[in-house]
């Protein structure tokens, strides 16, 4: 039986300041969060940086969380465009030299790893392309994470360049299977569009599962959702990561429901809990086994929605 932290990310509190933000999900007791580097919240780009990074490494350990660092923010290179630029763009420095700032952020606050994706292809650019580009680009984020000891999990999302769980292994494989390198899987996504079940991907990704978001969906739509409004069987993907020994952190990822952040945590550890078969305050020892069986699923369309 493995024993991973159930944790939230800080996108869904982006009405919140850092500071309580971390309190308020260490209180309803998550033992770990998912941080995504933002303006608001770490800001990689601003003056004292390095020393405010230290300082939040004693305020996860004392509040008892571990982090994931993860770098989905959305207007944080290019105030007009949304995630621009990628890892697929053209010209990706900026991205690239955030990857490589965002590694170094990880080591400092002992993160499991930094998460990231792949990016939306530019209009007219071939499939061979944006896996060169990819291969390209990657190369120094891999050279930096390998000598600060520090993993990366590359992220399947739909629509983008890397979209499925299987695309992401294959990139691993071109790029040499860097052992610093593994995947991040949503668990909401495998719903919208892999061919078969969350728990099914979680068994498939094994030892390079490095990272966990859990949300639900519907399939083909691509919009976060609190568990229960979605096609997620949450108990069975729960199991699964039981069944391969999971000790990463598994954060819930509900960027669009900063509005309500605290009552919307409290939902989410109560139906993780209620999943587990767990409850009462933070877990002390192992977590609980689920008990639906790990099942394949139908084939399932490409999503449309948010990020």
């Amino acid at each position: 039986m493995s024993s991973f932290d159930l944790g939230y990310g800080t996108n869904g509190f982006a009405n919140h300041r850092l500071d309580d933000a971390l309190r308020v999900i260490a209180d309803l007791g998550y033992t770990a969060v998912g941080l995504t580097l933002d303006h608001h919240h770490l800001d990689p780009f601003a003056p004292g940086q390095a020393r405010a990074a230290e300082r939040l490494a004693g305020l996860l350990s004392s509040l008892g969380l571990r982090c994931v660092v993860e770098t989905g923010a959305r207007y944080l290179l290019d105030p007009s465009h949304k995630h621009h630029p990628t890892l697929v763009s053209e010209s990706a420095g900026p991205r690239i030299d955030f990857l490589l700032r965002s590694v170094r952020i990880a080591q400092s606050l002992g993160a499991a790893c930094v998460s990231f994706w792949s990016g939306v292809s530019e209009p007219g650019v071939s499939g061979q392309t944006n896996r060169g580009r990819m291969i390209r680009h990657l190369g120094p984020v891999v050279d930096e994470a390998q000598r600060r000891g520090v993993r990366l999990a590359l992220e399947p999302e739909p629509g983008m360049v890397v979209e499925r769980l299987e695309e992401a292994l294959d990139l691993r494989r071109a790029l040499g299977e860097p052992e610093v390198l593994g995947v991040t899987l949503d668990v909401g996504h495998c719903v919208a569009v892999e061919p078969v079940d969350a728990a099914t991907c979680v068994v498939r990704a094994g030892r390079l599962l490095f990272n966990v978001q859990l949300d639900d969906m519907l399939p083909g739509v691509h919009e976060h959702l609190e568990f229960g409004q979605g096609g997620l069987d949450l108990a069975g993907t729960l199991a699964a990561l039981d069944l391969i020994g999971y000790r990463g952190v598994a954060a819930v990822e509900l960027p669009r429901h900063s509005h309500a952040a605290p009552q919307v945590a409290a939902r989410a550890l109560a139906a993780l809990r209620q999943a587990r078969g767990a409850n009462g305050p933070k877990q002390d020892g192992p977590p609980l086994r689920g008990g639906t069986s790990i099942q394949g699923g139908a084939s399932r369309p490409s999503a449309v929605g948010e990020r």
